[in-house]
């Protein structure tokens, strides 16, 4: 049954080439029911320190690497009872992340429901942001050039670092 369940999910992945552009992962994968923000626009609000970063994907994929000031959620762990706690103020500016969008729109669409207001979907995820050039640090801190790829079906839109599948 679970295998079932991954062919119906990740086969409209295995249909996509590498010359398709996240645009068109993005909208057969998501609702955009969470608005996007470019890297470009999270980039000069990060300089700021005007934004809460948050990270949806599984710890490995943080620890390899994240944007540097971000939260990990993560995505199977995620609790928006405990994200209220620590957030109360619910307009925050709040930015999800995960690899690509898809991921981070769910847990978008769980904050949303849980009352926040203002909340934006990182356009091409940290992939999108690696790839501009920007940096990422790995779990202590240092930056780094390594990248969780997720798999070799997704880690082909991953154009820049040293991608890692462990």
């Amino acid at each position: 049954m679970k295998k079932l369940l991954y062919i119906f999910i990740f086969l409209p992945v295995l249909s996509l080439t590498a010359q398709e552009s996240i645009d068109n992962l993005l909208r057969t994968f998501n609702s955009h029911s969470i608005p996007y923000i470019s890297v470009d626009e999270l980039r000069r609000l990060q300089t700021n320190d005007t934004v809460l970063i948050l990270d949806a994907r599984e710890r490995k994929e943080y620890d390899v690497s994240h944007i540097d000031q971000a939260k990990y959620v993560g995505v199977s762990e995620f609790s928006s009872e405990k994200i209220s706690e620590e957030i109360t103020n619910k307009d925050s500016p709040i930015v999800v992340y995960c690899s690509l969008g898809v991921r981070s729109e769910r847990i978008g669409e769980k904050l949303k429901k849980a009352g926040f207001t203002n909340i934006r979907n990182l356009y091409g995820g940290i992939f999108k942001w690696k790839n501009k050039g920007y940096p990422v640090v790995d779990a202590t801190g240092n930056k780094t050039e390594k990248m969780h790829g997720l798999s070799r079906i997704w880690g082909k839109w991953l154009t820049n670092g040293i991608k890692v599948y462990e």
